[in-house]
């Protein structure tokens, strides 16, 4: 099976001391996907790009937010976020890397948010591309 040509100016959004970030690495580099890395600890999207990201991705709000870490949890998120607007929301992932989930991968038709091998092929190689 030949893989067709990856799609051009995708941006990796994650933190480097992150497990899944580096499996999410990997497979980019495995298959050939050029990318722009971009730490989201020390550059945080801010309200705007994350707002556009959302709107892309097609997921609800909170797929944004990093459930499993400890600011999350300090913060009681789990019990605030359903009290919050989409606006509120947005602010509050704008404020702190830490509380957005991560990967993220933006490229020119795609929002991928955290890591799964399956959508990522889909997203960057189409079925059709592949010669059996």
């Amino acid at each position: 099976m030949t893989q067709a040509t990856p799609q051009e100016g995708v941006q990796f959004v994650c933190y480097t001391r992150c497990s899944t970030c580096a499996k999410a690495r990997t497979w980019l580099n495995e298959h050939h996907v050029s990318y722009t890395e971009r730490d989201i600890k020390s550059d945080n999207p801010t309200a705007e790009e994350l707002e556009s990201w959302w709107r892309r991705s097609g997921l609800p709000l909170r797929r944004f937010f990093n459930t499993s870490g400890q600011l999350y949890r300090s913060l009681s998120l789990k019990n605030r976020l359903p009290k919050m607007n989409d606006k509120e929301m947005l602010d509050l992932l704008a404020t702190n890397g830490m509380l957005v989930k991560r990967p993220i991968v933006v490229s020119a038709n795609k929002v991928l948010v955290g890591f799964s091998p399956e959508a990522w092929e889909t997203t960057f190689f189409s079925t059709a591309d592949h010669i059996k």
